[in-house]
């Protein structure tokens, strides 16, 4: 599949979130839940905060939070992109940082959908970052944060 944008429309880059990857880069060691949960608390309108929150509970086996989680950040996604410009279809680049928040926000509520077999889910939120970015899913799984 070619990564070109075939449909010719603009690319959507999302503004800098001042401080939120730092802090979300920052919650490591014993105080890592206080620490993301002071971050979303601080920007609760930042995906990248949610899907942090939301990687952080998948990984302690916590699949409902974890689909909850990224459903926020899920939707919190779609408010900045629509108010960046975005008309609900066209690249979301993987490649310009403030777009990750909301493309693994999509990818961890893809996860947490799959985990809890709402399929139907799964294949839209697929078709959704095939749309955004083909190579986001794999920058994710790469471990490209």
């Amino acid at each position: 599949m070619s990564s070109e944008n075939l449909l010719g429309l603009p690319e959507t880059r999302l503004t800098e979130e001042p401080g939120v990857a730092e802090a979300v880069a920052g919650a490591v060691g014993y105080d890592v839940d206080e620490v993301l949960e002071a971050t979303v608390k601080a920007h609760p309108t930042s995906s990248l905060a949610w899907a942090t929150l939301a990687d952080r509970a998948f990984s302690r086996g916590e699949t409902l939070q974890a689909y909850a989680f990224a459903r926020v950040g899920y939707h919190r996604g779609l408010d900045a992109l629509r108010k960046a410009g975005w008309r609900g279809q066209g690249p979301v680049p993987w490649s310009h940082e403030p777009n990750r928040g909301v493309l693994l926000s999509l990818y961890l509520l893809r996860r947490a959908a799959e985990a809890i077999g709402e399929t139907d889910e799964v294949t839209r939120l697929t078709e959704f970052l095939q749309g955004a970015d083909p190579r986001a899913v794999a920058a994710i799984e790469a471990g490209e944060r």
